[in-house]
């Protein structure tokens, strides 16, 4: 089999074809070319370029990919070209067998606008003040690319291009319509799989409620609080798969509010959340859309449900800086025995900037709704995350947060909670116990000396603020004011602050430490003298390119505050980088096309 994708997914297919004898050929671009996903696969082929247009966007190389590598079938994964009609096509006259349902299925459902026709729905064709807020959504593919929100009817046209921009980038068509958005409504989906014979499944619900740019962050299955809408939404989307003669596994995704639910899209692939449902029904989803496509049939009915799952995305990305994306090396990740985790990096891989920032996924299985989200953030409390900024204390923190556990959650969760989950909580405790791990290693003959020495002093910057430490050596050790040095060595400090003794992993990696949870950042002694940016200089946030300037803006412009200036595209998505004052553009060194660095200066506006 060959998976038509990467990263996690293409893990995630990998390892059930190993369980089933599967032989596995992957694909892989440039930038992938020593992906986790093209090390375990049995066979790999490659994409030549970086961008997904010239590599996991082509079809065609993906076909004659499959066919060099003698593969019998193409399994499409998730995003890119799963709900491509027209590759389901090409994979079937080449005479491989597909792994997903017929294309006329994908045709009628890939198609969000098709698919609210044939549900008897209307999108809106003529959007008026009365019609605010809208949504703009991509007709083609998910994952919260080619989405956007619009409060004011001014910003729809610049909204339409960037979501158009956006949509043809990650899923290569830009097709968008506009839809009237529902707030204070829940994302519930039902996971549903059909056979050749029949037979339709609807193996539960979940809660995809809590998103980040209409991108899911958190899911559990079942969904919550439902009651008697349970049966209403199972009806609704088996009378969805049969209308396409749908085979295969497939959501139908709908928003919850005022106790009614309206029809969304339906993703005529696997979601990304489809751990939290095999977790409740004891199944293997991927095992099962195989068996479909070699023609085997259902029984009557699906398994019984037991217990709860919640799954959590770990995201390299910094949710306090506009979820911007983050790029470096992973240096580690590990959760603790009892969650599950999938994901497509392992340590030391790099963390590039072509494709989406997620890093893994980790689910939790309990007999409890309760029970599950107590130990999945307390597995992700206790996880060892040590690379670029993740949203892991986001994740921890929503967990256990109260509208959460009492499930009152709705998709304007990070609108109302961003700002408190996101406040710096760092340990007052870990720049002393980085600085005494690190005496520690960097002394050859134990520190001590006849005469009383004075305090030795570091630097770290932890959660943007500089902190300074003290502390000295003696014949007793390594000391520090008011606090009990009971051990230190190189990776454990344990401190006893108040007669509460606390325990600290040091692990560092050149200039970057990470004390427990808490990543910080050693500052050199002597700093250098840097060259200080002009006031009103707007720095790239993130390494990504330039896809587009605002119309018209030249040098000498007037610009007001939050004024879009320019488009960044890392990761697949689209980061508008507006002007941080209002004054006078008095230079612009962005270009369409350009790729830039974190840091780089982008372009400078005079206050006035």
């Amino acid at each position: 089999m060959l998976v038509a994708n990467r990263g996690e997914i293409a893990c995630r297919v990998f390892r059930t074809c190993r369980e089933g004898g599967i032989r596995t050929v992957a694909v892989h671009s440039d930038a992938d070319a020593n992906a986790l996903h093209t090390r375990v696969a049995d066979t790999a082929v490659r994409l030549p370029g970086a961008a997904p247009s010239e590599t996991y966007l082509r079809g065609d190389l993906i076909v004659k990919a499959a066919l060099g590598a003698g593969a019998d079938a193409v399994h499409p994964g998730y995003g890119f070209l799963s709900e491509n009609a027209d590759f389901a096509r090409a994979v079937l006259d080449a005479g491989l067998v597909w792994i997903g349902p017929p294309p006329e299925a994908i045709e009628a459902m890939a198609s969000k606008t098709r698919a609210k026709k044939l549900m008897g729905i209307e999108a809106l064709s003529e959007v008026t003040a009365d019609d605010l807020p809208v949504l703009v959504k991509a007709a083609a593919g998910g994952g919260g690319r080619g989405m956007r929100v619009v409060r004011e009817l001014a910003q729809l046209d610049a909204e339409l291009t960037a979501a158009r921009a956006e949509a043809l980038s990650a899923f290569g068509d830009g097709e968008v319509f506009v839809e009237p958005y529902v707030e204070g409504g829940r994302h519930v989906e039902v996971q549903i799989l059909a056979d050749t014979h029949g037979t339709v499944w609807a193996l539960g619900t979940r809660d995809c409620s809590l998103q980040r740019r209409h991108q899911k962050v958190i899911e559990e299955a079942p969904a919550p609080g439902l009651d008697d809408l349970t049966e209403t939404l199972y009806d609704l989307s088996v009378r969805a798969a049969r209308a396409v003669d749908y085979v295969g596994a497939g959501t139908v995704e709908f928003l919850v509010a005022d106790g009614k639910a309206h029809f969304l899209e339906m993703n005529t692939r696997l979601q990304v959340e489809h751990p939290v449902t095999e977790a409740v029904f004891g199944i293997d989803l991927v095992a099962l859309q195989i068996q479909v496509a070699e023609g085997a049939a259902l029984e009557n009915h699906p398994p019984r449900a037991r217990g709860h799952a919640v799954e959590a995305r770990l995201y390299a990305e910094d949710p306090a800086g506009e979820w911007a994306p983050q790029t470096g090396t992973l240096h580690r990740l590990t959760v603790p025995d009892g969650i599950r985790l999938d994901t497509g990096y392992t340590d030391g891989d790099p963390i590039g900037i072509h494709y989406d920032p997620m890093l893994a996924k980790a689910v939790a299985h309990a007999p409890t709704r309760a029970e599950a989200l107590r130990r999945l953030s307390g597995a992700l409390e206790k996880a060892t995350v040590h690379g670029p900024v993740t949203n892991r204390d986001l994740l921890v923190r929503s967990l256990r947060h109260e509208e959460f556990t009492a499930a009152r959650m709705d998709t304007g969760f990070y609108e109302r909670y961003l700002a408190d989950l996101t406040a710096p909580a760092a340990d007052p405790y870990a720049p002393l116990a980085a600085a005494l791990a690190d005496a520690h290693g960097r002394s050859r003959f134990g520190g001590w000396r006849n005469l009383p020495s004075g305090p030795q002093t570091k630097r770290y910057l932890m959660a943007g603020t500089e902190h300074e430490v003290h502390y000295r050596h003696t014949r007793e050790g390594l000391t520090a004011d008011g606090v009990r040095v009971v051990h230190a060595d190189a990776r454990l400090v344990v401190l006893e602050v108040g007669g509460v003794r606390r325990k600290f992993e040091v692990t560092r990696y050149d200039d970057q430490v990470f004390v427990n949870a808490t990543a910080l950042t050693a500052l050199p002694r002597f700093p250098d003298p840097v060259a200080e940016r002009a006031p009103g200089s707007l720095l790239a946030p993130m390494p990504g390119t330039v896809v587009r300037v605002s119309e018209g803006l030249a040098v000498g412009a007037a610009v007001r505050a939050g004024e879009p200036l320019l488009w960044l595209e890392a990761m697949k998505m689209e980061h508008k980088i507006s002007a941080p004052v209002t004054g006078t553009l008095t230079a612009l060194y962005a270009a369409p096309g350009r790729q830039v660095e974190v840091g780089a200066l982008l372009a400078v506006v005079q206050q006035t």
